[in-house]
Formats: structure tokens, C-alpha cells, sequence
């Protein structure tokens, strides 16, 4: 009699490099004598890649991970597997409070997943938390859980700059960047399978190659990817704003598959606030960044990121924030409350800011930035984009895409008519005919 195969429940929280991450572990997985299952009920072996960048972040985690023990107490759950970054930090903790976790795996050890399966099965509980400086190279498929036209590819590991909110060092280790030949054979690998975006992600992209080679080499890297002839679009996220510098703007300039966007996340402007977060940058330093990006690249499309209520933050200094954002018009921006995490710097600083504080601030620029956004967007109407369809709105005859200012599950949408059939995946020549706060309507130029 065939033995039926382990079934393995695989649930994956947090950012796109978890996401790499996870797809990895899919990836080796399926190399082995196991079949992916989406029902909890019906799972032999339960993998929670855990997410704890925030406080938000660490609840789902520990929810995901509480809400699973569960079958493996009522259900056919054998084994129940915590992955990722709450599982690296926090290892112990885990281990005392979930007896229902079997095994913890580190942010550099998922390579090892197989081999873990196999010893919980047996009965075995293991932590396995490998060295932070290591780079975890599961080279193989990955099993893509982005709908297969684009794809991230993870291109550095870890973090150099020690931000005084950010507890990235102490579960994702030293800034280490991936080999280049390693990254050249994986993003080969995605293409022939039928992406056709990249997207650049890392705790900081901008710093890719310092450590194997010396120098940056994010643009040398660009231009290798772009060899590769199936591939359309490549996007970077992730750029720390100090470290732009002009061999990156050339290759923006000068590679057409580079598309004109960058993620630049600024976290504040004010000057006393950037210095007790440890960022680099100044506010003067901000807008000669923006100036030259926007002189040297007139349709770049700028998202960024901003802190509400960290310690000393004062609402002098927040109304200062919102004349900046006001007077620099980013295309896309998110905001996130200040996360007070343990064992970082600023957790222990005088002058927190209450939640309450914190959130309504969030909000009020959040609406300034609907504003902005709207008024962008109006602007963009008669002009006409290549658009990466997703999806399709059941009968509309409305297509759902991308355009290169939108990168995926953070920006908007494009809402293209088409009187043809298109498929995900495809691209097709739009003009833009209408506008919301964040999204775009527009008719398909195809014949």
C-alpha cells in the first residue's frame, strides 16, 4: 500500500524578505516527500514564519502560533514549527510559554527546514538558531506565493546601521550581501519560470556589495539582472537616502528596465528627531536628495516611510514634518506609530509619547497625504504609462494592473478598460483617463 504523503501547513507574516524567505522554505519542502496543504485540519507539520518588527507584528505572531497549537491538540497536527524573526529573538521565550512548539528555527537557519521536519516527526524538539553572520544560501526553486509574473529577490541580509528604534541587528545579524553570482543564477531561475518583475528588497539596499566588494555595486547589479531578456521591469526598495549617489542615478537614467521609482524611507525631517533615531541624514540632506532625483529624473516616482510619536517628539516638530511633507510631495507615503521595542535604544529614552498621541498624529498625516496624493494623481491624467495587468474585475471588462510607480500590496492600482482580452502578467500601453486618492482609471491603447 502507497503511504499517503505529510501534509505540511505552511503560514507566512511580516515583510516581502520573510516572504523570500518562506518561499525558500516552499521551495525545499516541496523537494521532498511532503505535499503543501491550505487546511489546518488536514496538516501534519504546521510552519509559523513569524514577523516581530513591531509590537503589532509580534501579537500576529503570537496569535498565528496559539491559533495553530490548537490542532495540533484537537487535530492531526504532529508537529507545529515557529520560523523566522520572533522565533530568532525570542527562542527561549517560545520554547517555555508554547511547550506546543516543537521546534524553533532562526532567521539564518530556514535552509535546514527539511532536516527539522524530519526530527520533530521522529519526536525530537529542537531549536536550531544558527550564527547571525551567516547567510542562508537554499539555493533552488522557490515556490512563488506573488502570482508568478514578479517576484522579490532578497539581495542583501541584516543591517550596519543601528537605528535606535529598530531591533533588525539583534534577529537578522550584520549587514551581508548575497553573492552576485548566486543572485544572477536565482533571478535566471524566476525568469524562466515567467517573472517579469524584480523587486530589489533588503533591510538596506543601497549598501549591496560594500562588504564582498568593497564598493557599492547595487547599479553593477542592476545592469547584470537587466541582461537577462524575459525580464521587463526591475524595482529597489529599501534605499537608506544617505547613500544615493550618482552611479545610481546613471543607472536609473540609463537602463530602461530600471524603472523610475525608488522607496526612500526618511522615518522624520526634523533635525533633533533624526539625530535621537541615529539616522544619518538631515533635513537639508533630505531635500537636496529629493531636488536631485527629481532634476535628474523628472518622472521618478518617490515612496517613503515616516515615525509619528517618537520619544521627544513634540507637536512644534510634528508641524514641521507635515510643511515638509507638504512642500516635498511624495508620490506614495506610509506611516507607522512609534513601536517602543525592548532592548533598543530609544525604548529607554525620557519623553515617550503616548499612544493616543501617536496614532492621532498617524492619522493627520495620513489625511495630508490623501490630499497630496489626489492632487498628484489629477496631474497624471491624459498621460500615457505601461501598465503590468494582475487581475480582472468579474464583469466590468476592468482589468486590474500596476504602473512602474506601484509596487506591489503598498501603492495603488491602475483600472484599465479594454475592449481585448489581457492576461496577468501582461503588459499594455494605457492613457490614463481618471484619478482617485491612490489609484488610477485608464483605456487600454492596445489594438
Amino acid at each position: 500500500m502507497i503511504q499517503p504523503k505529510t501534509k505540511i501547513l505552511f503560514v507566512s507574516l511580516g515583510c516581502d524578505k520573510n516572504r523570500v524567505d518562506a518561499e525558500k522554505m516552499l521551495g525545499l519542502i516541496s523537494q521532498g516527500d511532503y505535499d503543501l496543504t491550505d487546511d489546518e485540519e488536514q496538516a501534519d507539520v504546521i510552519i509559523v514564519n513569524t514577523c516581530c518588527f513591531i509590537t503589532e507584528a509580534k501579537q500576529e505572531s503570537i496569535d498565528s502560533l496559539l491559533e495553530m497549537a490548537a490542532y495540533k491538540k484537537e487535530g492531526r497536527c504532529r508537529a507545529l514549527i515557529a520560523c523566522g524573526c520572533m522565533a530568532q529573538r525570542y527562542a527561549d521565550e517560545i520554547r517555555k510559554a508554547l511547550p506546543e512548539v516543537d521546534a524553533v528555527v532562526g532567521t539564518t537557519a530556514y535552509d535546514a527546514i527539511r532536516e527539522v521536519i524530519e526530527k520533530t516527526l521522529s519526536g525530537e524538539r529542537i531549536q536550531k538558531l544558527d550564527d547571525l553572520r551567516k547567510i542562508a544560501l537554499a539555493d533552488g526553486s522557490r515556490v512563488l506565493t506573488t502570482g508568478g509574473h514578479y517576484a522579490y529577490l532578497k539581495i542583501a541580509e541584516g543591517c550596519d546601521k543601528h537605528c535606535t528604534y529598530c531591533a533588525i541587528p539583534s534577529m537578522r545579524g550584520p549587514f551581508r550581501s548575497v553573492p552576485m553570482e548566486n543572485l544572477i543564477l536565482e533571478a535566471q531561475r524566476l525568469i524562466s519560470g515567467g517573472v517579469k518583475e524584480l523587486i530589489l528588497v533588503a533591510q538596506e539596499t543601497t549598501l549591496y556589495g560594500t562588504d564582498l566588494y568593497g564598493r557599492k555595486c547595487l547599479p553593477d547589479l542592476i545592469r547584470e539582472l537587466a541582461k537577462i531578456d524575459s525580464l521587463r521591469w526591475i524595482r529597489v526598495m529599501y534605499c537608506y537616502p544617505e547613500e544615493i549617489d550618482d552611479s545610481l542615478i546613471r543607472c536609473m537614467k540609463k537602463e530602461p528596465k530600471f524603472v523610475h521609482y525608488l522607496d526612500l524611507p526618511i522615518q522624520h525631517s526634523c533635525d533633533a528627531i533624526l539625530r535621537r533615531m541615529g539616522r544619518r541624514t538631515s533635513e537639508a540632506d533630505l531635500r537636496r536628495i529629493l531636488h536631485t532625483l527629481r532634476k535628474e529624473i523628472p518622472d521618478i516616482m518617490i515612496r517613503t516611510t515616516l515615525i509619528t510619536g517618537f520619544p521627544g517628539e513634540t507637536r512644534e516638530m510634528f508641524e514641521d514634518l507635515c510643511r515638509f511633507i507638504n512642500e516635498m510631495e511624495f508620490n506614495r507615503l506610509g506611516v507607522f506609530p512609534y513601536s517602543q521595542e525592548e532592548g533598543t535604544p530609544a525604548a529607554g529614552m525620557k519623553d515617550q509619547v503616548d499612544e493616543e498621541t501617536k496614532l492621532s498624529r498617524r492619522d493627520e498625516l495620513m489625511e495630508l497625504q490623501q490630499e497630496i496624493s489626489l492632487d498628484l494623481n489629477e496631474r497624471m491624467k491624459g498621460r500615457r504609462m505601461e501598465v503590468l495587468i494582475e487581475g480582472y474585475v468579474p464583469g466590468e471588462n476592468v482589468y486590474i494592473g500596476r504602473g512602474y510607480g506601484d509596487a506591489p500590496e503598498v501603492d495603488g492600482y491602475v483600472f484599465v478598460s479594454s475592449g481585448k482580452t489581457l492576461e496577468t502578467g501582461d503588459f499594455v500601453n494605457v492613457k490614463i483617463t481618471g484619478s482617485s486618492e491612490y489609484d488610477l482609471t485608464a483605456e487600454s491603447e492596445s489594438e
